[in-house]
């Protein structure tokens, strides 16, 4: 699926036309080889097949079964590592070239699926929070916490959502890029959308800023910045 099957849309991304007074500050792809290696872990299923594939090797040798049975046992666990890594990361392909995530003046849209498409409207009312976490490949991931009021499904939005957060989910705009420009952005416009309806609490931002490849939803040096 490629952009093309959201040629019916009056915007790429977006379910409908944008209602008056609404306009569209930003739209993104999720990066694939973020998707590959955060969400879908393939670096860890290779390194992990590696591993097998030194092991069966080594007790090849080590039960004097010959260099030729050492060498088919390592093949077999590099064809399973290689095939399964392959796998992760067509899927990770496909994910990305089948998500838009927008922001525009009222609200966050998500849209995703691979076989069915799904629209997520997060207006900016139900944000109460907002966080980003850089990763050392240039993209970032950026969550969003929600108001009681506002519920997802976990299972529906992964993985577009914050990993371990099962009980109070957090969408999230995941391996994107240019993840600080994305925040600013955003940050503004929640900034400007509280402002107008005040006294309505103003969103936080929290910064996070790592310079290797979170595992999890840990974020590391955060600091919370008042939009306000």
């Amino acid at each position: 699926m490629s952009h093309d099957d959201f040629a019916v849309e009056s915007i790429p991304g977006l379910p409908e036309p944008l209602p008056a007074g609404e306009s569209l500050l930003w739209q993104g792809k999720p990066q694939w080889r973020s998707l590959a290696i955060r969400a879908l872990h393939a670096r860890k299923v290779a390194i992990y097949f590696l591993v097998l594939m030194i092991w069966s090797a080594t007790e090849a040798v080590l039960q004097k079964q010959g260099a030729s049975a050492a060498l088919f046992a390592a093949a077999g666990q590099l064809a399973l590592g290689v095939l399964a890594t392959a796998l992760l990361t067509g899927v990770a392909v496909l994910v990305a070239r089948t998500t838009i995530y927008s922001i525009t003046t009222e609200r966050v849209v998500i849209r995703f699926g691979v076989a069915l498409q799904f629209t997520i409207n997060l207006p900016f009312t139900s944000v109460e929070t907002a966080q980003i976490a850089l990763h050392s490949d240039g993209t970032g991931d950026i969550p969003l916490g929600l108001s009681r009021r506002q519920q997802v499904s976990y299972l529906l939005l992964w993985p577009h959502v914050r990993p371990w957060q099962f009980w109070k989910v957090q969408p999230m705009l995941r391996g994107i890029s240019e993840p600080q420009k994305v925040a600013a952005l955003l940050g503004d416009a929640l900034t400007t959308l509280h402002r107008r309806r005040a006294p309505q609490p103003v969103a936080d931002v929290t910064s996070t800023a790592s310079n290797q490849t979170p595992s999890g939803n840990s974020l590391q040096r955060s600091r919370e910045t008042a939009l306000a």
